[in-house]
């Protein structure tokens, strides 16, 4: 069985689905949000 080497393998692919992961999450928060607060404002 092959040693493990910390730092050595390549993890870009899964950098790149994080970083759009974290980004998608953030815009989603905000969308809601901000559709709550148009629902607060405007019912009344």
């Amino acid at each position: 069985m092959a040693d493990h080497k910390h730092g050595e393998m390549d993890i870009t692919v899964q950098e790149k689905t994080f970083d759009a992961f974290i980004k998608w999450v953030k815009w989603s928060v905000i969308a809601i949000i901000a559709t709550l607060i148009f629902i607060a404002i405007f019912n009344g």
